[in-house]
This record gives structure tokens, sequence and C-alpha cells, in this order.
């Protein structure tokens, strides 16, 4: 009989990484053979008319390459009635392999089909909005776009192509809202994982720093100039080492505050046109908030200082009204705020408790700042019994 350490870690199973990941200037190209090792018979998956004659031009590679293309178009976001009826579609036509290009939404739409079906997944982000091309997960919405659930999938993509050409096409708002998801891997990381004695969550958090320096330092540049080493760096933290984090760390290292406060705002049919990051980058400034308030943690003041100059050079919301929701009244807050505090949501990994009040609070102040040499601030924020707003200060 072995003896038994003095301490040790229950059996922990992890999705790192793709099989295969390939990255840079005509890495498309360089797929093209990958791919035909994979299946004969692929389906393209896709949404976005923006992208359509992209995704056209991909079609016409694969077929060109000699491969049997079908074209699959998911109509609504990643929701249960639309994967039902594509996975009829791929059943019927016998796809053996699935590539999905597009945002995140089709991504992880390809990524529940091709575990679902026990398909080879190729996954092709036409931006660098979301890490969602990496990873063994997929968020699952309503048809109108509420979020409803998290998906654990059993592996991550078999490769993954991240075309610098291709993603240099999406709109700048893309990167920003990737920006924003990647930097919320730090602030959420460094609370859910504090206490963890496992050597690989200390270490996803501690690439998760790494990760957030990089973004402050170069994302400005990035945007200055979309074809600088900044912009490679910052679109590939985005859209890979964001992935790399969450697939060491796991569930741990993914989200908390940030992310429950996102899922909490897709309830809102106001807040449909911001894009996945945007909602998750303002959701950091309410995370911090929180913490500064219930926590009593002074650092987090400090950090929501360093955050909103970049937020809002890169034209992202730090505000209710930046996301659409000045009129929205606090009915429609509440409802987002009772989602986000349901019973199993990622904001309990918050150290401290959180009430549907408090959380909405701070989100009507998410962007005060105290004067620096007050100790009042100007914009105290309070909600009170009969649901109106107080504030308190000058």
């Amino acid at each position: 009989m072995l003896p038994q350490p003095a301490a040790s870690l229950a059996p922990a199973s992890h999705a790192i990484a793709p099989t295969t990941v390939l990255r840079g200037s005509g890495a498309w190209s360089e797929a093209i053979p990958r791919i035909q090792t994979l299946g004969h018979r692929p389906a393209l998956l896709g949404r976005s008319q923006a992208t359509a004659g992209l995704r056209q031009r991909l079609a016409d590679d694969l077929t060109a390459s000699g491969l049997r293309l079908s074209l699959e178009t998911l109509n609504d976001d990643c929701c249960d009635l639309d994967l039902q009826r594509l996975e009829l579609r791929l059943r019927a036509c016998a796809a053996d392999s699935l590539i999905a290009a597009g945002g995140g939404k089709v991504l992880d739409a390809g990524k529940w089909l091709a575990d679902r079906l026990q398909l080879p997944c190729i996954t092709v982000p036409l931006s660098a909005a979301t890490c969602a091309g990496w990873t063994a997960l997929a968020n699952i919405y309503s048809p109108d776009g509420a979020f409803l659930r998290d998906q654990a999938l059993s592996r991550c993509p078999d490769l993954l192509v991240f075309d610098h050409d291709l993603v240099r096409l999406a709109p700048q708002r893309t990167l920003a809202s990737g920006v924003a998801d990647a930097l919320a891997k730090w602030y959420e990381a460094s609370v859910s994982s504090d206490d963890s004695q496992d050597g690989l969550i200390q270490q996803a958090v501690q690439m998760a720093r790494v990760l957030r320096d990089q973004l402050l330092i170069d994302a400005r540049e990035a945007f200055r100039d979309p074809h600088s080493d900044a912009w490679i760096r910052v679109a590939e933290a985005s859209a890979l080492t964001a992935g790399v984090i969450g697939g060491l760390g796991g569930a741990q290292c993914r989200t908390v505050a940030a992310h429950a406060i996102h899922n909490g705002l897709t309830q809102l049919q106001a807040c449909h046109n911001s894009l996945h990051g945007e909602k998750v980058g303002f959701g950091i400034l309410v995370q911090l908030r929180l913490e500064e308030k219930l926590g009593s943690n002074r650092l987090a003041e400090q950090a929501r200082r360093q955050l909103l100059p970049l937020l809002k050079d890169l034209g992202l919301p730090v505000s209710l009204a930046d996301l659409g929701l000045a009129k929205v009244g606090f009915q429609a807050l509440r409802q987002a705020c009772q989602f986000a505090c349901r019973q199993d949501s990622d904001l309990h990994r918050l150290p401290f408790p959180v009430s549907e009040t408090e959380l909405l609070e701070a989100l009507i102040s998410a962007d005060a700042l105290p004067e620096p040499c007050s100790a009042a601030s100007a914009s105290s924020v309070s909600v009170g019994g009969n649901g109106k707003l107080r504030r308190s200060g000058t």
C-alpha cells in the first residue's frame, strides 16, 4: 500500500488548451492542410452579416482544397433552440468536422455542437473580442440574448487558427471589448483564488497579473497602430493568453463579480447592443466598487483610478449611461441585480456577502471617485427602501 502524503489534492481534470494553435499573419492558409486531416465534409458555421463576405472567402479556400463543405448559420445568440436545430442539420448532412468562424457566440456554438456530436472542432476567431476560440466552455443564452448558464465541454478545440490578417479586419470596438474581458482575469482570479494552495491556480493568477500589466502598457499603442508589435501582443493577450489562464487555473480563475454583473445586465433588452467585454469591463468597475465599500479595500479605489482612464481612452463604457441604461428604471436594474445575486452566481465568490441593494448602489456609482483631498465622496450613492436614489455630499 502506498504511503499517503501529508497533504494532497483531489484528482482534477483540466481542459487546458487547443491541440494545435496556429497564429500570425497567413495562419489561415497554413491551417488548410491541417483541416484536411480532420475531416472531408466540414461544416462552416458563422452568423454576422458583417463577416459574410469574409466567411465566403474561407469557404472558397476550403472548397478549392477539395473539401465537401456545408455552410451553416447561427440565427440567434448561442441558445438551446438554435443549437438543437443546427445539431439536426449537421447530422443530416453527415458533417465530419466543424469550423466555427466569427465572434464569441459563434465560437461557443461551434464548440458545443462539436462536443455534442463528437466531431473535430476548428475555431477561427474573426476578432479578438473574447478568448472563446480557446476554451472548453460555452455560454448559453436565451433566444432574446439573456445569459442562462455556462456549459463545460469535454475538451478544447482541436485546432485554433488566429490569423492576424483576418482579425485586423474587425472593428476596433471588438479589440477594446477583448481587452476589457482579458483584464477581468486578474481582477476576478486574484479574488477567487486568493487563499488557494493549488500551485497551478497560484501560477495562473500570476499569469493574469502579467496579462493585466501587458494590457495596461500596450493597449493604447495597439489602438493607435494596428500594424504594431503592441497590437499583436494585445490581440493575442485578449484572444489567447486569457484562455490559457482559464484553462490552467480552471473555474477558480475564470469569473467572480465582473462576469456575474455581465450576466445580470444581459437580462435587460436595452443592454443587448453592448458587446460581452463591454459589459464585463463595466463589471470590473462595479466589482472594485463592492470591494471598496463592503470589503473596506482601499486598494480597490486605487485600482479603479488606474483603470478608468484606460477604459475611457478605449471607448469602453464606464457607467450605466454609457451602456445605454440611463433611462432604465430601478425596477429593471433590480431585475439585473437579482439575476447577478442568484444563489449559484459567481458573485458569491467575493469574500463578503452582497445584497441586491448593495449591488444596485455599486452599479450606479461604478465610475464615481472621491476627491483626492477629501474624505467625503462627491458621489456617495445609496438606494432607499422606496427604491429612490439618494446622493450625499456635494
